[in-house]
């Protein structure tokens, strides 16, 4: 009976224990060559809904949900080649592996994004123009977007139609996108790509830790020295597309023993001319990053960013110089001295440095708080043609001097000009056009020895220069804080929330960089030739009338002189709700922007509204998102995201000629924003692939711009379009299978539509309107169903990646792209293309009634418009469709304890000519001058201009790795 008893115990025992202990699979995973732990790295149980990352000793556990049997675990870390390693899973068992190992990836494709994107980007004359969003996506792993960062971003293709002011870039939790343009400034960052590769990107308006968020993603830049792996890098480029060369050095210490970290680099990139011509770059970066972990609970980290960049700039062409000269043509350029000298320079130097706290309250809750400090100055040079000097006659004064447009492309200097005359060329005028033509291909670069030697006479004869180089500069003083608290409510639950504040004031002047051999210059208005004298001096011509006729120098502030003060304050809270079958989140936030504008010269033209500070603009703006993720299985997923915002407008959207009033945009609002998408995801041990449809609206949108029109009374305006409504809807598709091995092959297609659907308003502000503005007709432009000028609305690949075990592999990419369009003209597609200019052009403005000081343009309405011609002439110019062949490669070493390896890639292979944007020219609008333009055989005098693609480019990295 004992016995029994005891057989029978025992028996209940047993039982019990097997259904009290848990189905665990737990590992490591280290460095395949240092034997170093690695810490977030991302582990997934394939064919389940299970993934985790690894501790800061390179650990991980599942314990809940855990499928039986046969299954296979994949590890994956940026920079790191990915594993999968097979595994038996049985109930009630722990599967311990421990050990498994990364190597490190030679293909380092984020130098590739950094030459071909960023560095370009500097290259234009204004952001919009090339505000490519692709930086945003180099740390996704989905291969849709890793498409679109690398191979799509030489097009300027911008996904679902959105630039880089739809996304947020954050270094260390903190925003660091610009407040006047709302886009990230690549190269306050550039070069230190060595520290940059740890990276956390949401996609869309998918949940993330720090922020609210923006429809086009979310990348975070983790600078912390303590997340860094100890060893050094050295490494060198060389290129043909942006810069020459490069060289980078960096070393990490890794977290030691005393609780300190730190980090270190310095790099130079250097060039006298890109692809195109005269592009010169003179680059410099360098980083600190210390780290203390002062016990478990706190940690300090210290980043300061130094990133120096000066780029000679490249122009948009339009389609009559680039068959005289071809596409690597720069006007920009001349010889000076023997050396290669660019006139239009960008330059930025722009310091950064934060302070970072870490306070972990528990293993599930955590306080980041976070405070930094961006200073310096960034400035674009042109050159100044508008030197006098003073004549006083009877106690009067007037101003001699000014020169004629320096720019080689001048339209004066083109053949065209020559040809287009009413009755058609005569044998003279092909005389004077084929003499313009030689010229223009015999030189037809920047003549700088003409600028001095008229400046020299000049200043020998005793008067100012003639020529001087301006340089528009913006000085930035700003503060940024943020707390960012993150929890574990329970195992399901997970409560984000932060709190953030920018403080900005920013200096908006003209410097006199150089005087070409003079050395003095009369800052006033050279075209002002009518307004009121007060005390013999000519009040319109004058930048400060609290100092008239003033005399500048090199160095001096001149012609426009503000500061512009922003507040931002903003919060955000954030729930994500994690479960079997289904995973969703909510989350809300609410701002409150101001401006505010403190003029610091009294304009001529604007007295009693230019001076000290004008009114305050302020924007309260809130947004909401939702999403879900439904697990139909371990293979096949639903995701679904939603979204509700308003935007406040950037800083240039908001004044009215910033440089000379107080004056605000007259119906300025914030931006509404509706977006919504939905995709199907599969997974598998050999397929990866996402299916997605989206759809975004826009509403009260402003767009800005100066230049100077025929077609606005001859001045140079300001154009103000508001009211701007667009939609964005589309499909993207990215497909990759690893069908062997070694082998991998994708897939990618993107089919958009990128339209206005309204007819905007369209407003004109001038110094010749004083504080007024100007409208044509009922104030509106025909925009509708034009398209945004967003890339190519159609872009596809095909492509695969050979990666050998003897650590060498290759890649190659066919891309094709299609249905990209110019940007139109707003002031062509008003009633500005029916009225004559030259009956208005003599006419006074007549007062509106409209909200105040408006003033409609009236004159002689065109009466002989042909329709069918009018809709021709108004058609929106789409470009033709291309494809660009791209290789990758490299290979890596083993020597002792170091690496060596390179990685190259040669793009465009081909040598395929395209374009990657344009615009229409708004000189000459009205329906009579676009017939000539449009319809002369030898060309039209103010055609569109385009942005030109690199042809074939290279770009080699060496490094060594220890």
């Amino acid at each position: 009976m004992k016995k029994s008893f005891l057989i029978f115990f025992l028996g209940i025992f047993s039982v019990c224990t097997v259904f009290a202990q848990e189905t665990i699979v737990k590992g490591s995973v280290k460095d395949a060559a240092t034997d170093e732990p690695l810490p977030n790295v991302t582990v997934i149980i394939e064919e389940s809904i299970l993934t985790t990352k690894t501790d800061a000793f390179g650990q991980f556990i599942f314990k809940k949900g855990i499928p039986l049997g046969e299954q296979f675990l994949k590890i994956e870390l940026t920079d790191y080649t990915t594993r999968r390693y097979p595994i038996i899973v049985s109930e009630g068992q722990t599967v311990d592996i421990q050990d498994m190992t990364l190597a490190y990836n030679a293909s380092d494709k984020k130098d590739l994004f950094i030459i071909s994107l960023s560095d370009d980007q500097l290259n234009s004359d204004e952001d919009g123009l090339t505000s490519n969003i692709s930086g945003l996506l180099q740390a996704s792993r989905d291969v849709f977007l890793r498409a679109a960062a690398f191979d799509f971003s030489a097009t300027f293709f911008r996904p679902r139609g959105l630039d880089n002011s739809s996304g947020k870039v954050l270094i260390n939790g903190l925003e660091m996108n610009k407040q006047a343009t709302g886009r990230p400034q690549w190269g306050n960052w550039g070069g230190i790509n060595d520290l940059q590769r740890n990276q956390e990107f949401s996609m869309g308006m998918a949940p993330n830790d720090n922020n609210f968020g923006d429809i086009a993603g979310t990348n975070n830049i983790v600078m912390r020295a303590s997340k860094y792996r100890e060893g050094g890098r050295l490494s060198f480029a060389s290129a043909n597309r942006s810069y020459e060369g490069r060289v980078m050095a960096s070393y990490n210490s890794g977290l030691m023993k005393d609780g300190w970290a730190y980090s270190l680099l310095a790099s130079r990139r250097y060039g006298n001319g890109g692809y195109f011509e005269g592009t010169l770059y003179d680059a410099n970066s360098f980083v600190v990053a210390v780290e203390k972990q002062i016990n478990d609970k706190h940690s300090i980290n210290f980043t300061s960013i130094y990133a120096q960049n000066r780029r000679g700039r490249g122009a948009a062409l339009t389609q009559e110089v680039t068959d005289l000269k071809g596409r690597q043509y720069n006007p920009f350029w001349g010889e000076l001295n023997g050396e290669v000298r660019n006139s239009r320079i960008r330059k930025i130097e722009e310091p950064i440095l934060m302070l970072n706290h870490l306070w972990t309250l528990s293993d599930k809750t955590s306080i980041n708080t976070n405070i930094g400090y961006q200073f310096g100055t960034s400035g674009n040079t042109r050159v100044d043609n508008g030197g006098t000097r003073l004549v006083s006659f009877q106690g009067q004064d007037s101003y001699i001097g000014g020169a004629r447009n320096t720019d080689p492309t001048y339209y004066q200097n083109l053949p065209s000009y020559h040809l287009n005359v009413d009755g058609g060329p005569t044998a003279y005028n092909y005389e004077l056009a084929y003499q313009a033509q030689q010229a223009f291909l015999d030189d037809g670069q920047f003549d700088w020895n003409a600028l001095y030697t008229a400046n020299v006479n000049s200043n020998n004869a005793g008067n100012n220069a003639i020529y001087a180089i301006q340089e528009d500069r913006i000085d930035d003083k700003q503060l940024m804080a943020n707390i960012i608290f993150d929890t574990e409510l329970t195992d399901n639950i997970r409560l984000n929330a932060a709190v953030n504040y920018r403080n900005l004031k920013s200096e908006n002047y003209a410097l006199v960089s150089d005087l070409l051999g003079a050395e003095t210059y009369l800052d006033v208005d050279f075209f002002s030739d009518e307004g009121q004298i007060v005390d013999g001096v000519l009040t319109t011509a004058q930048s400060d009338l609290r100092n008239p006729n003033r005399l500048v120098a090199e160095g001096d502030r001149y012609k426009y002189n503000y500061e512009v003060d922003v507040n931002v304050v903003s919060a955000f809270a954030q729930g994500v709700f994690k479960y079997n079958k289904v995973d969703f989140y909510l989350a809300g936030n609410i701002s409150k922007t101001d401006y505010q504008r403190n003029g610091l010269f009294e304009s001529g033209y604007f007295a009693g509204n230019s001076f000290g500070k004008g009114e305050k603009a302020e924007f309260s703006n809130f947004g909401v998102k939702a999403g879900a993720t439904y697990k139909i299985s371990g293979k096949h997923l639903l995701d679904f995201n939603g979204s509700y915002m308003t935007k406040a407008p950037i800083t240039r959207n908001v004044f009215a000629n910033a440089r000379q009033s107080n004056m605000l945009l007259d119906d300025v609002d914030s931006e509404t924003i509706t977006s919504v998408d939905a995709s199907y995801i599969f997974r598998s041990p050999i397929v990866q692939a996402r299916l997605t449809g989206y759809y975004s609206n826009f509403e009260n949108g402003t767009q800005t711009g100066f230049f100077f029109s025929e077609g606005a009374g001859s001045n140079l305006v300001q154009e103000a379009v508001t009211g701007i409504e667009t939609q964005r809807i589309g499909g993207e598709l990215g497909i990759e299978a690893q069908v062997t091995p070694t082998i991998k092959l994708k897939a990618v297609a993107s089919i958009g539509q990128f339209t206005y659907t309204n007819n905007p308003n369209l407003t004109y502000y001038s110094q010749e309107f004083g504080t007024g503005r100007a409208i044509f007709g009922d104030g509106t432009t025909n925009l509708k169903d034009l398209h945004v000028a967003s890339g190519p609305e159609r872009a596809m690949q095909l492509g695969f990646e050979y990666r050998d075990p003897d650590y060498w592999n290759i890649g190659i990419t066919s891309n094709f792209f299609s249905n990209a369009y110019v940007n139109p003209s707003a002031l062509k597609r008003s009633a500005a293309f029916v009225t004559d200019p030259e009956l208005y052009s003599d006419t006074q403005f007549q007062d509106g009634t409209a909200g105040g000081n408006v003033y409609v343009v009236s004159g002689g309405e065109i009466n002989d418009v042909d329709p069918a011609i009018a809709r021709k002439l108004l058609q929106q110019e789409q470009f033709n469709e291309y494809m660009l062949l791209n290789v990758v490669g490299g290979k890596s070493w083993k020597i002792g304890d170091y690496f060596v390896g390179f990685f190259a890639t040669i793009n465009n292979v081909l040598n395929k000519d395209y374009r990657t944007g344009g615009f229409e020219q708004s000189r000459r609008v009205d329906y009579r001058s676009q017939l000539d333009e449009q319809t002369n055989g030898n060309g039209p005098i103010f055609g569109n201009r385009y942005f030109l693609g690199n042809g074939t480019t290279y770009y080699m990295n060496v490094y060594l790795r220890f």
